[in-house]
């Protein structure tokens, strides 16, 4: 069982910042952090691996800070790494982002099964792992909660708003998977010294995995961000004090005053 994982180096979201001026993320100086879906669906391949033998590989698009996190999936059980790294990626929308990780897949090759964690929390699209099962033109599974290989099939509980459903796909097949698939696990102090000692990550730029470069980076994505902000803080709240009805009266005076509710 061949499994390819996918990952993504986000900005920690408790000390995101946007630029004012220009509507994009400061990156400089913010720590990183691997994604949290995309961790899951890693602990579950290394699962899957340990069970059925096989191996396992991530994936990351980024620069070359992201080996942190290709680092740490080394850490986690992966048994090779990869960071596609090239300015023809910057500024990919999520479609460009797709058609950079397919072609890198693409010269991978030799896969059953391409993790992916349902959706990242800098974008929250969840639209890379399904663009990217378009692109390979393979079956699909999204929001996934359970996972079983059988044979050469992929049997996938599949979370709903009210409940789940059971999807059978022959492989190779294309799951996003939800951060409660599993539990959390750390690296152990043996694997992240196999990881920095031991691991290489394997580098790849645009030409080497064959990239159509009218398909990929910013001037290829056809989608925009037209403005990003943080909101602004809001107002300390009014405390009210006093007797039941006087209370109840003065807040009704309030609503008034804000044209929430109308006069009686």
């Amino acid at each position: 069982m061949n499994i390819i994982v996918c990952i993504k180096q986000v900005p920690d979201t408790n000390n995101v910042k946007i630029d004012q001026k220009t509507g994009t993320l400061i990156r400089e100086g913010v720590p990183t952090i691997m994604n949290h879906d995309d961790k899951h669906a890693l602990i579950e391949a290394v699962k899957i691996k340990n069970k059925t033998g096989g191996k396992v590989t991530v994936l990351s698009m980024g620069p070359p800070q992201a080996e942190v996190a290709l680092r740490e999936a080394l850490a986690l059980g992966a048994d090779e790494a990869i960071l596609l790294c090239d300015r023809a990626f910057a500024g990919s929308d999520t479609w460009a982002t797709a058609n950079a990780i397919g072609a890198a897949i693409k010269s991978i090759g030799n896969y059953d099964l391409l993790l992916f964690g349902r959706q990242a929390i800098d974008g929250d699209t969840a639209q890379v792992g399904p663009q990217t099962a378009e692109f390979l033109d393979v079956p699909q599974i999204t929001y996934a909660q359970k996972i079983e290989v059988i044979d050469k099939k992929v049997k996938v509980e599949r979370q709903m708003e009210e409940g789940y459903e059971i999807i059978e796909s022959n492989l190779p097949c294309l799951i996003t998977c939800m951060s409660e698939i599993n539990e959390t696990e750390y690296p152990t102090l043996n694997g992240i010294r196999e990881a920095y000692r031991n691991k290489e990550i394997k580098v790849l730029s645009a030409e080497d995995v064959k990239a159509d470069k009218s398909t990929i980076g910013l001037l290829s994505s056809p989608t925009s961000v037209k403005k990003s902000f943080t909101p602004p803080a809001k107002g300390g709240g009014q405390i009210l004090k006093g007797q039941s009805k006087e209370l109840a009266n003065k807040i009704v005076e309030i609503l008034k005053d804000k044209e929430l509710i109308g006069a009686f």
